[in-house]
């Protein structure tokens, strides 16, 4: 009956964000027990507690960004619209283009970008991010960049990641920059 319901739930996601979970139903098929274990991550990675959905989505976009090669970002796009974020936000981080984010998405995309790259900014991104939304800032900014990350990294090591693709933002092609110049 689990199983039932999970492919279910899988079918309504897909359906709902034109995304395929093939990787998810793979390891529901050949290994519901891991299939159950790695469920409660998808709750986790709504995780936010205090910092705005903006900055949260911009952590998150970039981790995918990291991983990914178009349909886990377009995925994470399409959340963020759908969660509010204004669309020259997210094509501003899709862009990687400070100058247009505002202060709040600029700083959990600084902060996710200084994580992934492990600059040596990343003490102060940190700090930055502690100074304006305390240590659950902090935490929220991470669980948002790792599980922008974990989702692409699962369907890649299970041989899924086989297609690229343009990214759209409400309908709009974007060109996304993959890392910083």
């Amino acid at each position: 009956m689990r199983k039932f319901i999970a492919r279910r739930m899988l079918r309504a996601f897909s359906k709902r964000y034109g995304y395929d979970p093939s990787y998810l139903e793979m390891m529901l098929t050949e290994s519901p027990a891991a299939f159950f274990k790695f469920a409660p991550v998808m709750k986790a990675a709504a995780h936010r507690e205090v910092v705005p959905p903006a900055a949260c989505f911009a952590a998150k976009i970039a981790g995918a960004m990291a991983e990914d090669c178009g349909p886990c970002t377009q995925l994470t796009v399409d959340m963020a619209l759908e969660a509010g974020v204004a669309r020259d936000q997210v094509e501003a981080v899709l862009r990687r283009d400070l100058g247009k984010m505002a202060p709040e998405t600029a700083l959990g995309f600084q902060f996710a970008e200084a994580v992934v790259n492990r600059t040596l900014d990343t003490d102060t991104a940190r700090a930055a991010v502690r100074n304006r939304w305390g240590d659950k800032g902090v935490i929220d900014l991470t669980m948002s960049l790792q599980m922008g990350r974990l989702f692409p990294m699962v369907k890649f090591a299970l041989g899924y990641a086989k297609e690229c693709r343009r990214v759209a933002v409400a309908g709009h092609q974007i060109d996304v920059i993959k890392q910083a110049a």
